[in-house]
């Protein structure tokens, strides 16, 4: 694929925090902000500064920061939305409208030319005051695409930056994305983003096929945070870019993890061990094949460098264990353990581990070493 210049919008401070019973804290809102420009997020979507109060203090706080990064606030097509969003000082307003009938029909209980015509009042609105803008075709995925096509049309007639193209029900698979996209960028001149949820586990793998298709932009959230099964993740996003498809958008990914783990605690969602990218499982070998290949040459089990991430290899000791793990391990306790010692030692670990249901902590295997060789000074 040819490279080109991907930008990353990150939602998680919005779209994030409206994961079901997440609540960010005004100074972790910040911190989060701070961390997202550090890494290198082109633009943070800092929240909906319409529902005053906290949130509309963050917000301010983010702005006064002085960050590299983009803000910008999400509105509905009211005016008085994007009055709020100015007050807090944002660079970037998304204007926010369903395109799908069922949405249109059921939830907006209105017309589609209802709501070409707010979308377009808010825009012109907002450019006026000078604005980037983003028009978001909410349920975009479910809506008849010669209007969603009429829609970005208007979209940019009325002074719109990018059309934020939803897949707001994750219901979308790679194939038809791509489909999608190439279509509605050769019918408009228009910047596209791919803002994809996870519903069926293909958020990521959607938002690479629209960048294929010809999309530029992003919206990823951290851990993939956000409403029923989250948004496609900034780590997964920005390492498969680099490393699946050449584009490197020269974030400081050393920091993944160090953010993850903050954004973890922060909202109160557990950072899983078997988390791509992020997740501590990701560099821990315990089966004898991959560990001894892992040993000899790492790349012969990993994609790509714990280090790159800010994690660190790590040999587990249980079942599926082998001697060359095994040596490998009793080295760092400083014990030269012989290929004939960890061939009689492996049965008792391997029992130990079937016994306990998981692998062996370092003091547990020393002390099955002293118990079967003698203690030893």
């Amino acid at each position: 694929m040819e490279k080109r210049k991907i930008w990353i919008v990150d939602t998680t401070l919005r779209d994030g925090e409206q994961t079901a019973g997440v609540v960010f804290a005004n100074r972790e809102k910040v911190r989060i902000a701070s961390f997202l420009d550090e890494m290198g997020v082109d633009q943070i979507e800092a929240g909906v500064p319409v529902m005053g109060g906290d949130e509309q203090e963050a917000i301010k706080q983010i702005c006064q920061l002085g960050l590299k990064a983009s803000v910008m606030g999400w509105n509905r097509p009211v005016l008085k939305d994007i009055e709020a969003s100015l007050k807090c000082g944002v660079d970037a307003v998304a204007i926010s409208i369903s395109t799908s009938d069922i949405h249109i029909k059921h939830k907006l209980k209105t017309s589609r030319e209802w709501v070409v015509e707010h979308m377009v009042r808010a825009t012109e609105f907002a450019k006026k005051e000078g604005m980037y803008i983003s028009v978001n075709a909410e349920d975009a995925s479910r809506s008849d695409m010669n209007f969603l096509i009429e829609f970005a049309k208007a979209a940019k007639q009325a002074g719109a930056d990018r059309l934020r193209y939803c897949d707001t029900v994750g219901i979308l698979e790679p194939f038809t994305t791509y489909e999608r996209i190439k279509a509605l960028k050769e019918a408009v001149d228009l910047e596209v983003e791919m803002h994809t949820h996870n519903d069926f586990g293909m958020a990521t793998a959607n938002a690479l096929a629209g960048v294929r298709a010809g999309a530029n932009w992003v919206g990823v959230t951290i851990m993939g945070l956000g409403e029923r099964a989250g948004n496609s993740p900034l780590e997964e996003v920005v390492m498969a870019l680099k490393h699946l498809y050449d584009i490197d958008l020269s974030f400081k990914t050393e920091i993944f993890r160090e953010v993850a783990e903050y954004v973890s605690r922060a909202s109160g969602r557990e950072l899983h061990c078997s988390k791509a990218i992020v997740g501590s499982n990701m560099f821990a070998h315990e089966s004898g094949i991959h560990a001894d290949g892992a040993i000899k040459n790492p790349k012969t089990y990993e994609a790509f460098q714990p280090e790159e991430v800010g994690l660190e290899r790590q040999i587990v000791i249980g079942k599926h264990s082998g001697t060359a793990s095994l040596r490998m391990k009793f080295a760092e306790y400083g014990i030269d353990l012989a290929k004939e010692e960890a061939e009689e030692l492996l049965p008792k670990i391997r029992s130990a581990a079937v016994s306990l249901k998981r692998s062996l902590f370092d003091k547990e295997l020393v002390y099955i070493y002293e118990d079967h060789f003698g203690k030893r000074d």
